[in-house]
């Protein structure tokens, strides 16, 4: 039996490069996995899986020694102990970290280590994945490939298939997600007729650079940095008077978002982080990123003055719902990381529990899926299914360029105003009009015309099929935050401000069937925490 990897770019240019504050494991003999389990399904508003939770956070430790003995060089303090810092959320300083650049110290050492076993491991670099191949049973039998470098369509015939292809990040203008963020897997199984869960809850992280959305990590607040408004107010004070700045993110997120909305922020419409308060000593050893990002993007040294900062679309809690072996509602095919909705993350994910979700129902899934494989044979795909994408390629190359739009024009449409009305505050007026601009967008996205015509690196080709994922998936999130009719986690509803466990203490499923997006309802697992009130 044969692993293949494919991927669109190549495998460490992947967007897990940009997390940059940590991982979360109670190593710590002081702390317990049970009070990292408390803090997420906390942070989660009640909303995330218990019995999920429980697995994530009790296997974290294990992993991280893993992590550890395979070659991440994670922060050690004074004593040569692994070290941690403070996160949002939590009730212990338990996330290990490697200064400000974790996601990609574990991508770079994972990546080494697959290439130890380049004998069982076919590497599939720059292919693009253009539609999953579903057999008459309706089991996923591998999936439709665009060779990026000359053009060539292939099938790729597989007894498992596992979609490990992000978030949907570029759906918002502007975010902290990278270019190839573009909802890929969501779309491709959503189409494929697997269930979504929880896209209403989007996470807008409380530090992003003004103007063009690049991520300040919250280990810069881990570190001791302050909010200020423009009256030189430290404003948590009144919103999480016991975490301050550490409160879980979204609290963060509507406390900076209200001091910008009523006046008391600054003119350019943000609130500043102060880590001028953080020893530069520390900050160079720590933060030395950010400290590249402020000088290089917004011409300010953090080690002297202030940043400016404001929510910015960040992180999606839903997605392909799993269970905790990764397996989808369609046989055969599997789903981790930020594609997946397993829910661990509920309606708000802790700072530095991405990356773990991430390792452990990644390799969950593996396992599962190759244990599943190793009892059968290799399923057939039909032609037909290739010959299809060539065609939907050709007519996509074709398109008459006198009467519709740039692809590049939709995108930027669909990302503000996503931006504007669903972001941090949303109302039932506000969602009614982005459903409509939405469903507009993907009519005029069927004649949005491209330049190049060409098979070799044919970014535009890509650019047109992202653009098809990303309005299929940002309908979905429009459509979610519509029916929850009542404020929790990242999904706050100005006309219904309070949360109501009565009715919505429950996951929304949103499934294509007969080409028309069809709501459900899944219940919440709770195990052995009852849904409470939530402060900081």
């Amino acid at each position: 039996m044969t692993v293949g990897i494919i991927s669109k770019i190549h495998p460490v240019r992947s967007h897990s490069n940009a997390a940059q504050g940590g991982i979360n494991a109670a190593l710590n003999p002081d702390d317990s996995w049970e009070s990292h389990a408390f803090d997420t399904v906390k942070g989660s508003d009640y909303l995330g899986d218990q019995d999920a939770i429980a697995i994530m956070c009790s296997e974290a430790p294990e992993e991280i020694l893993h992590l550890e003995h395979l070659g991440v060089t994670f922060h050690r303090n004074d004593k040569g102990l692994l070290g941690t810092r403070a996160f949002g959320g939590a009730s212990a300083a338990r996330t290990y970290y490697v200064a400000d650049i974790t996601g990609q110290a574990i991508l770079h050492v994972l990546y080494e280590q697959m290439l130890k076993y380049d004998d069982k491991i076919d590497r599939y670099e720059e292919w693009f994945t253009v539609g999953l191949a579903i057999d008459d049973d309706g089991r996923c039998t591998g999936a439709i490939m665009r060779n990026i470098r000359d053009g060539a369509i292939e099938v790729f015939r597989a007894k498992t298939v596992i979609l490990a292809t992000g978030g949907s990040g570029q759906i918002y203008k502007p975010t902290t997600n990278a270019l190839v963020c573009t909802a890929d897997g969501m779309a491709m199984a959503y189409r494929s007729g697997a269930a979504l869960m929880d896209m209403e809850m989007i996470q807008y992280h409380p530090t992003t650079l003004l103007g063009n959305g690049l991520l300040i990590t919250e280990g810069a607040r881990g570190e001791g940095a302050h909010l200020y408004n423009a009256a030189g107010e430290r404003f948590m004070e009144k919103y999480a008077p016991n975490k301050m700045e550490l409160a879980s993110r979204d609290v963060v997120s509507r406390a900076e978002q209200t001091e910008i909305n009523e006046g008391r922020g600054f003119p350019d419409g943000s609130v500043h982080l102060d880590v001028t308060v953080v020893p530069k000593k520390r900050i160079h050893e720590a933060l030395r990123e950010i400290v590249m990002v402020g000088r290089d993007f917004a011409g300010i040294d953090i080690t002297k003055e202030p940043i400016p900062i404001r929510p910015g679309q960040h992180y999606i809690m839903g997605g392909i719902k799993t269970d905790v072996d990764g397996r989808t509602d369609i046989p055969g095919l599997y789903a981790a990381g930020e594609v997946a909705c397993v829910s661990v993350h509920g309606g708000n994910r802790l700072g530095a529990n991405s990356l773990l979700d991430t390792l452990i129902f990644g390799k969950r899934s593996g396992a599962h899926a190759a244990g599943v494989a190793k009892s059968m044979n290799m399923p057939s795909v039909a032609d037909s299914q290739a010959d299809d994408v060539r065609n939907e390629i050709q007519a996509i190359i074709a398109r008459d360029k006198s009467g519709g739009r740039r692809v590049s024009d939709i995108k930027d449409e669909l990302g503000e105003m996503m931006n504007d009305k669903v972001a941090v505050y949303r109302d039932e007026e506000g969602l009614k009009s982005a459903l409509e601009v939405v469903k507009r967008l993907q009519e005029e996205s069927k004649t949005a015309w491209i330049d190049d015509a060409g098979t070799i690196f044919n970014q535009d080709v890509l650019g047109a099929i992202e653009l098809g994922y990303m309005l299929d998936i940002a309908e979905t999130i429009v459509m979610g935050a519509i029916e929850r009719k009542e404020s929790r986690g990242a999904q706050f509803r100005t006309d219904y401000p309070e949360r109501n466990d009565e009715e919505w203490l429950k996951h929304i499923d949103i499934k294509l069937k007969d080409g028309t997006p069809t709501i459900e309802y899944s219940p919440v697992t709770i195990t052995q925490w009852q849904p409470q009130e939530r402060t900081y």
